[in-house]
């Protein structure tokens, strides 16, 4: 019962990040497992704490200030960075709704053990305290999902390193969280009155920019693709750009390279009208055999391409996080 009042505000929380996600990125089976997975590394949290604890020279307090900070943050970001480089998440909206999933499970575990270890405190301490700490595992995983993302969108191609901003933030805000843990009510409403306004502002800010994008993108693709089926290709920027690389690869390698670029358009637009679709509330097209054939393509191409065509290429194609993304939501 007392977990329940704790957790309900930050279960009904996530429910509205769900609800307000217009196009669908994240499904509620996706959600539960993600839930799932931070309620693992939460117990993965309690044995690590438990030993750096019993190596620590100074007090309970200066510990929880200092050190478990680094510890629960750093499970979570293994979570995260797992997400980002499978393309599970890849934009601020899903990276938000799965940061805060991770953070909901963590704190499902950590309230437990709180109550089954304090079993005498007093039921308001209790309630304010797991609030308080529900809606700051869930704020941290949430911040440092949205900071990375965003970093990982415009370099995609860069190593985990890009998560470390949105990792020192996290661990800020929760030894902010543990520095007032001698004051539940006041750790609760300081928490309260930061992440989930925030996250709110923050995720409607990716919402509209995802929007943008499906229209100032689908406007460049419509018009590639009509430019290559035309023959008009070679004439454009694009196309000059392309040319250029003549002493560099071989003539049957430029042409790889279009199809690369007509089969990466021609996917990014299918990509689009699965979000566009979802975004009605309409039902969306099966995947098909031509589907199949065509991402088996593209990935043949680019094997044929090989590091150094890919490369050459990434200013023409793939040149985002979001674009890759696409990519991974249809295979998906």
């Amino acid at each position: 019962m007392r977990v329940s009042l704790a957790l309900l505000p930050v279960v009904l929380f996530l429910v509205g990040l769900v609800q307000l996600d217009a196009f669908k990125l994240v499904r509620l089976r996706t959600v539960l497992e993600l839930m799932a997975a931070g309620a693992v590394a939460a117990g993965a949290g309690y044995l690590l704490n438990r030993y750096a604890y019993g190596h620590f020279s100074g007090d309970f307090q200066s510990y929880s200030r200092w050190v478990s900070p680094w510890i629960e943050e750093g499970l979570k970001a293994l979570l995260i960075v797992f997400l980002l480089r499978t393309r599970r998440v890849g934009l601020p909206v899903d990276a938000g709704i799965a940061g805060f999933a991770i953070g909901t499970g963590f704190a499902l575990v950590e309230n437990v053990y709180y109550l089954a270890s304090r079993p005498d405190a007093a039921l308001a301490v209790q309630v304010i305290r797991g609030f308080g700490t529900a809606i700051m595992h869930g704020g941290t995983a949430t911040v440092m999902a949205m900071i990375s993302v965003m970093l990982y969108e415009q370099r995609p191609h860069r190593g985990p390193q890009l998560l470390l901003p949105g990792f020192l933030a996290a661990v800020a805000l929760h030894a902010g969280f543990n520095f007032l843990l001698g004051k539940p009510v006041l750790a609760a409403l300081a928490i309260l009155g930061v992440l989930p306004p925030v996250i709110y502002l923050v995720f409607a800010q990716s919402e509209r920019t995802l929007r943008n994008w499906l229209e100032i993108d689908l406007d460049h693709k419509v018009q590639m693709l009509q430019s290559i089926n035309s023959g008009t290709f070679l004439d454009s920027s694009a196309g000059r750009y392309l040319q250029e690389l003549r002493d560099r690869f071989r003539g049957e390698d430029l042409a790889d390279m279009l199809c690369c670029l007509r089969l990466h358009g021609e996917l990014a637009l299918r990509a689009k009208g699965l979000l566009l679709l979802r975004e009605c509330g309409a039902e969306e097209l099966p995947p098909d055999e031509d589907l199949r054939d065509k991402l088996a393509e593209l990935g043949q191409l680019q094997r044929a391409l090989g590091r150094a065509g890919v490369l050459a290429l990434r200013p023409l194609m793939m040149s985002t996080g979001k674009d890759i993304w696409a990519l991974t939501l249809l295979r998906r």
